[in-house]
């Protein structure tokens, strides 16, 4: 079975949309095996924003990503990572259709609530560095 990591962002947090998130995963037909609130800090997130690490705009990634607890998530389920990746829709929110989660929810590109992995291989390492 197919797996791959989600995480919530600190607005979804901020703004109480945890809940709606996990039920659009849910009602999708997936199965979440693994989930925990976390603080994230500078060390990981260095880590996962490492392709990023030389933009100008990574100190402000930092720090927000800081600002509040985060939810991991293992989802599992047949084609799960490009079938999150469309439920989430595109980073930039303000460019999602209405009926992804950013689409209906993100007001803009930076804070856009939720993160996914982009391929079954990235998904099995940011699952073995948020969960062990």
């Amino acid at each position: 079975m197919e797996r791959t990591y989600i995480m919530t962002k600190p607005d979804a947090y901020d703004r109480g949309l945890i809940g709606q998130i996990i039920t659009r995963i849910e009602n999708k037909g997936f199965k979440i095996v693994d989930m925990k609130m976390m603080n994230l800090d500078e060390d990981i997130l260095k880590e996962h924003y490492a392709h990023l690490a030389d933009k100008p705009f990574f100190p402000e990634i930092v720090e927000y990503m800081m600002s509040a607890p985060v939810i991991g998530m293992v989802v599992e389920g047949s084609g799960v990572v490009d079938s999150m990746r469309k439920i989430m829709g595109p980073t930039d929110g303000l460019e999602a259709n209405p009926g992804t989660i950013r689409g209906d929810f993100a007001n803009n590109k930076s804070q856009n609530l939720i993160h996914g992995s982009d391929s079954i291989e990235n998904a099995e390492i940011e699952i073995k560095r948020f969960f062990g």
